[in-house]
């Protein structure tokens, strides 16, 4: 005869559970979101400004209203020179040269082949993170990242080149090495690499500084060099801007760079590096939606299979470990502990209902020998 006895999660933790989880899941969109409709609002601007002084424009405002957040909120200041020289180190790779990289890539190429460019990044965190911090990829996350880079190829680049492929004809043009920094996709690959390997540095820079006061501080020092640059080899950098390009670079400024990188390296400094590099795919499914409301700008078929593909990228990223689970049966849904007499088949089963993460609860059994 079996007995079974079970304890259920409590009622008030099945409701906040789904609750925090759905509002953790909407900052870690956040950065995405803003990035994506940064890129839009960007694209008015372009055609009336430089490529260093807008670059310095999405740093060094946006630093200092990330580090007045910081001061505000009582986030301690840098105390070591080991914390600053990593700091130094942020910026000139994750600001100044992300930034500057992506900024003149964006004037030499189209923004769907430059999409396509930065949003490989991914697959240089999984390997770095994976090599430096020994974080599992596995098969599944590394199908999801094959599936994400082809459907950031869907949605960039041009329909012709995809259907001309898989019908044996190569219509790409052919570019040579010089062709390729005349064209922006070498500074496009490059700024990709940068925000890469900016992306791994903040694991080691959180040891040393707090995360969000080292963003504000790495934005500030990275985009001063850019300005720097753009005061000694640009002109008419601010002239032709009008009212509604001054607030493009605004909502860029404060969302697209001081909210986003705020909240992106803050969880950087936090969680799995794989799994939120891996959101970064959604950076153009955002443009692309946000391109059609306001600048409307078109889906093709194509394209659209793209963005399918991007999501399925991301599920099998974020879920790798829970999928391979279920595929090699080695969890169960609940965790049970039977006692008894073997001998006469009657056992009292306790099942710990997985409802939340699992929990260890330590049981102690007492068995008592009776006269009768």
């Amino acid at each position: 005869m079996l007995k079974q006895l079970e304890f259920p999660a409590s009622k008030e933790s099945t409701i906040a559970s789904p609750l925090n989880s759905a509002i953790r899941l909407l900052f870690l969109i956040a950065p995405f979101f803003f990035w994506g409709t940064a890129m839009v609002a960007m694209k008015g601007v372009m055609p009336h400004t430089t490529p260093m002084f807008m670059a310095g424009v999405r740093l060094v405002p946006a630093g200092v209203l990330v580090l007045l957040v910081a001061f505000l909120s009582g986030r301690p200041q840098p105390k070591t020179a080991q914390a600053w020289l990593w700091i130094l180190a942020f910026a000139v790779v994750d600001g100044m040269m992300f930034q500057g990289f992506l900024a003149e890539g964006l004037v030499r190429t189209n923004a769907g082949l430059g999409s396509v460019m930065i949003d490989s990044q991914p697959l240089a965190v999984a390997l770095l993170s994976a090599w430096l911090f020994g974080e599992v990829i596995g098969a599944i996350g590394a199908i999801g990242l094959m599936i994400g880079i082809l459907g950031i190829s869907l949605i960039g680049l041009p329909d012709a080149w995809i259907i001309g492929w898989l019908h044996g004809q190569n219509l790409m043009p052919s570019l040579d090495f010089s062709q390729l920094f005349d064209n922006g996709q070498w500074l496009m690959l490059l700024s990709a690499l940068s925000m890469a390997a900016g992306t791994v540095m903040m694991r080691r820079l959180a040891r040393e500084a707090d995360p969000v006061v080292a963003t504000g501080w790495h934005m500030i020092l990275g985009g001063i060099p850019l300005w720097v640059i753009s005061a000694t080899t640009e002109s008419d950098q601010w002239v032709n801007i009008n009212w509604d390009g001054w607030l493009a670079l605004a909502y860029s400024t404060v969302f697209g760079s001081a909210i986003a990188y705020g909240l992106f390296f803050y969880f950087a400094a936090k969680g799995n590096l794989t799994s939120l590099s891996a959101l970064t795919f959604l950076t153009p499914v955002f443009a692309l939606l946000f391109g059609n409301l306001f600048l409307s700008e078109t889906l093709s078929r194509v394209q659209s299979i793209g963005v399918g593909l991007t999501l399925v990228s991301i599920y099998l990223i974020n879920q790798r470990s829970a999928i391979a689970e279920k595929l090699n049966f080695q969890q169960s849904n609940a965790a049970s502990v039977y006692l008894g007499n073997q001998s006469t088949g009657e056992q009292l089963r306790l099942s710990f209902v997985k409802e939340n993460p699992p929990v260890e609860v330590p049981v102690k059994v007492h068995t008592v020998e009776s006269d009768a």
